[in-house]
């Protein structure tokens, strides 16, 4: 059974730390961290979290291995990704994708990224159907255009 994330003490203090190395400029995971900023679907407040940035099959996707968590609403309110790293800043529409399209992306990320794994029911050596069936709990947007 996978967990169920909440958002605690210790995460809070990593997505600060990890805030202020991306605001800087400095990798996190590689070269796919970056701070999401998207408009609040209720307060119209703009939000920022510490996100990774995945390449599947020559697409860009973001990917909630928490589930659906604040930023999923907003950017299914209003398909506008900022995306962030130091100067560098991106702004693109998202689309999100079905289970079909996530399967592969949700297998790959948990691959990337393995400290995700304990949320999901799938396995890493899982085929990517498995992970498809997961789609509804994990959701994936695809980078679609890049708004300058």
């Amino acid at each position: 059974m996978a967990r169920k994330y909440q958002l605690g003490v210790t995460r809070k203090a990593a997505n600060v730390v990890v805030t202020a190395l991306l605001e800087r400029g400095i990798p996190v995971n590689g070269r796919t961290g970056y701070l999401l900023t998207t408009r609040g679907r209720k307060s119209g407040v703009d939000r920022t979290t510490p996100v990774n940035v995945l390449e599947v099959g020559g697409d860009r996707w973001l990917v909630s291995p928490y589930g659906q968590v604040g930023w999923v609403h907003n950017l299914r309110a209003d398909a506008t990704a900022r995306l962030r790293r130091g100067r560098t800043r991106e702004t693109w529409s998202v689309e999100e994708a079905d289970a079909a399209a996530a399967g592969p992306v949700l297998r790959a990320y948990v691959r990337k990224i393995p400290v995700t794994a304990p949320f999901f029911d799938a396995k890493l050596s899982d085929p990517a159907e498995a992970f498809a069936a997961e789609a509804d709990r994990h959701p994936v947007f695809r980078l679609a255009r890049s708004r300058g």
